[in-house]
Formats: structure tokens, C-alpha cells, sequence
């Protein structure tokens, strides 16, 4: 694809220190993982609320695992994409990269991005709903549901609908927004909040906003400088020019 940065765009990656990437669903369908809004999205086959909610995985606990579980079966075949693994070699570059993720699928990690905010929760840890204890993919099976040994369901730790957020991971995004000097938007349409209210908070503290996505989105007439196509062509295209 041609490509070239505006002088503007440039000088500012060349003088930043501190960096932030908010990244959706947009950068992991590149990996192979379905987004869930879209035409191809989940939520057109299934209703979020008999799945992601809390009171569906009471009433039907082993449903939702059965969903949650073939969710892992997906993530575990696919692999960083081209986007993730420039975001993760972009802390070669500058003083300070974070990533903040509204995705659960693990993949900022394991391209190896160290500083990464999951707002949204991580699919790979799970916890029990009565003790708080927390496991990995070493979850106990009783009765073909996972149990924890104090007899309390263990659950995965991703956010549900009706949830709030984690207080403590939304705090520090918020902080990172604050303070740096690119604010990059990768692959979400910023209308789920208050995810998105993070956006607006970098943009109302100076930072310079770059948006990449396929298409325009809502955040497109608030941000600096809008790159439209697939973030796995075109990270590597900004980064290579500075």
C-alpha cells in the first residue's frame, strides 16, 4: 500500500517519550479471532445476554463455559499479528509504551508488550466466585464444571455485561492517558464505554490522537491524524518511517 507520513505526524513521533496503544477487536480479527459487532460479529448469532452476564452463568453455568471454552480453543490456534508484535518492539524506541486493551485474548503479551492494561479482563485466568482464589488453565473439574476446593464455581475473569470495570486497571489507564505525548487508537470504534472515555482523556490532555482502522469511526473528527486500513500493514509502515 503507499504510505507516507505528514511532516507534522512524524516530528511528533520523533520527539515523543511516552506512548500509549488502545487497541479492540479490530487488531485481533487480523489474528483470526472474531470481533463481535460487525456483520460477521458473535453478537449477530448470539444474544450477549444469555452468555456474558452473571446471571446467565448462574443459571447455566456449564453453557457458559462450554461457550468460553471453544472462545480459548479459537485464541489458542491464533497468533500475534504484525500489529502486535510493532507495538511490543515500538519500548525499543521510546522511554514509555503502554498498551491498554479492551481485548481478553492475551496476544499484547505474548507478542511481548510488557506494560498492558486489560480493562475488559484476561480469558487465560480464572477465579471462584465465592473465595476470590485465582487459577490459570489449572482449574479444578467437579462434576464437569470447574470447582474451586472451598466448593465455590470458578468463573472466567473477564468482564460481563453489567460488570464494572477493574477499578485499579481503569485508574492506571487513565493515568498513562494523562501523561503521554501519542495516543494511538487501534482497531476499536470507541462507542463502548467507558473504555472509550480514556480516548477523550488523552485527546483533553494534550496528547496527539492517531487513529487506525479500517474505516472511519466515531472517533475519527477528534483524533490528529486517521490512517485507514488493516493496523497489521500499516504500524509497521509509521514505524519504519521513524
Amino acid at each position: 500500500m503507499k504510505f507516507s507520513l505528514d511532516d507534522k505526524t512524524k516530528q511528533t513521533l520523533l520527539n515523543a517519550k511516552s506512548i500509549v496503544f488502545f487497541t479492540g477487536a479490530g487488531i485481533s480479527a487480523e489474528s483470526g479471532i472474531p470481533t463481535f459487532r460487525g456483520k460477521d460479529g458473535i453478537w449477530n448469532k448470539l444474544k450477549p445476554e444469555e452468555l456474558a452476564n452473571f446471571n446467565a452463568f448462574l443459571k447455566n453455568p456449564k453453557l457458559v463455559w462450554e461457550w468460553y471454552q471453544h472462545r480459548k480453543d479459537i485464541i489458542n490456534n491464533c497468533q500475534p499479528n504484525p500489529a502486535h508484535k510493532t507495538i511490543a518492539e515500538a519500548q525499543n524506541s521510546f522511554d514509555r509504551v503502554t498498551v491498554i486493551t479492551q481485548n481478553i485474548d492475551n496476544l499484547h503479551k505474548r507478542a511481548g508488550s510488557k506494560t498492558v492494561y486489560e480493562l475488559h479482563g484476561n480469558i487465560e485466568r480464572n477465579f471462584c466466585i465465592k473465595c476470590k482464589k485465582e487459577y490459570g488453565d489449572d482449574v479444578p473439574l467437579k462434576e464437569g464444571l470447574p470447582k474451586c476446593e472451598c466448593g465455590g464455581l470458578v468463573r472466567p475473569d473477564v468482564v460481563w455485561f453489567g460488570e464494572y470495570l477493574p477499578q485499579d486497571v481503569f485508574q492506571a489507564s487513565e493515568k498513562e492517558a494523562e501523561n503521554c505525548d501519542v495516543f494511538f487508537i487501534v482497531g476499536t470504534t470507541g462507542i463502548v464505554y467507558p473504555a472509550a472515555s480514556i480516548i477523550y482523556l488523552a485527546k483533553n490532555s494534550g496528547a496527539y490522537l492517531i487513529e487506525i482502522n479500517i474505516t472511519e469511526t466515531d472517533v475519527t473528527s477528534s483524533v490528529d491524524q486517521s490512517f485507514f486500513g488493516k493496523a497489521g500493514e500499516v504500524l509497521p509502515l509509521i514505524f519504519s518511517e521513524i
